[in-house]
């Protein structure tokens, strides 16, 4: 069964409401940083804004942010920390066109299949949900994606501290199904740890077995990469030839690392400033069509946050951002859908699974 894309039904402005709908309020902001009061607050939808008698949908957006109408008359989606004095800002609190702001929410729905599997809304997954058309599909969609989308993977350290895991993440890396990573401080220590001493904190990555002193391990290659100043200085100066970081580097895959207050070292590479590192997170994500996070519950939602359920074409057209939440706990994947983020599919499973299935439904193991 081949993969089908959802097609995207735009919204009717030649009747009701929004027919005569006036065109939206707009306010400039005041200071940097502030945005006017009654702002609006964009959500995961597309949203579109009445200017000059016409409805106009933003090229990239994201949850939380205000809408600002630029001097070349694009609208553009800002974090309000990012509002300038003198932008002019969306205001208006309905939805529903009389303000001149329009959310759509049910773009993609009538392409549910009549099971009520929908794109949308597929919330209360537990261990006991089967998961084997997820997995079907999750294959159909890479496999469409590889040549038609860009692929985001958003990853914790989970992946270093096993042996298969990580080859077969650097296969799908070389095989062309990863665009983009986002990972913290410690996916990149430990599988670079994997890499050059065959453990994760210690244990060897696939018998278990600590190591004498093995607590020094990730210490020592932390050490070793900000001496040679660079994760691929790292590389070439110490022969790596495996791991998920050394296949994206050879293969000038982008990445994001940021860090947290916990971090070791870090490496060189680590973003430390956090809204530095939610910039760079941000444009990674206006990039991407399918979203698949990993084991990681504050990078999943901070990706979950910033990531919208449509990605405007070069054409013009308009598709879905398809949303995957991975984890071995119930809780961290249906957080996400608790936050608004309504676009994902949830697994609970842990991802040393999910990987070995992903790759054996791609043939690439």
């Amino acid at each position: 069964m081949s993969f089908e894309m959802p097609l995207y039904r735009s919204p009717d402005f030649c009747s009701g409401i929004l027919k005569d709908a006036p065109d939206v309020k707009l306010v400039p902001a005041k200071m940097d940083g502030v945005a006017p009061e009654g702002y609006h607050s964009t959500s995961m939808y597309p949203e579109y804004f009445r200017i000059d008698g016409s409805w106009r949908l933003p090229e990239h957006s994201r949850m939380d942010s205000s809408v600002v109408l630029s001097d070349d008359g694009s609208l553009r989606v800002v974090e309000n920390r990012n509002l300038r004095r003198g932008d002019l800002v969306v205001i208006g609190r309905t939805e529903d066109g009389s303000e001149g702001i329009f959310v759509h929410t049910d773009g993609f729905s009538d392409n549910a299949d009549p099971s009520g599997d929908k794109f949308v809304f597929r919330q209360g997954r537990s261990r006991e949900t089967s998961y084997a058309r997820d997995y079907d599909r999750l294959c159909e969609l890479l496999e469409y994606e590889r040549d038609h989308g860009s692929i985001l993977w958003v990853m914790g350290p989970a992946f270093a501290f096993d042996e298969s895991a990580r080859h077969n993440m650097q296969r799908l890396v070389e095989e062309g199904y990863v665009h983009g990573l986002m990972a913290g401080n410690a996916l990149a220590t430990h599988d670079l740890e994997g890499a050059l001493l065959h453990t994760a904190l210690g244990q060897d990555i696939y018998t278990g077995e600590a190591r004498k002193n093995g607590h020094y391990n990730h210490l020592d290659v932390i050490n070793k990469v900000r001496a040679c100043g660079s994760m691929s200085a790292f590389i070439d100066s110490y022969g790596i030839d495996n791991g998920i970081m050394y296949s994206i580097i050879k293969k000038q895959i982008p990445y994001v690392l940021t860090g947290s207050i916990r971090d070791d070292g870090p490496l060189p590479e680590v973003i430390g400033d956090v809204y530095e590192g939610q910039s760079a997170m941000r444009r990674l994500t206006e990039k991407a069509t399918t979203v698949i996070c990993l084991a990681t519950m504050l990078h999943t939602i901070a990706t979950g946050n910033m990531t919208p359920s449509y990605h405007v074409k070069k054409d013009g057209t308009i598709r879905p951002v398809f949303l995957y939440t991975v984890d071995a706990d119930e809780f961290v994947v249906n957080k996400l859908l608790d936050r608004g983020s309504l676009s994902a599919t949830t697994m609970v499973t842990n991802v040393q699974d999910f990987i070995s299935h992903v790759a054996s439904g791609l043939s690439i193991r």
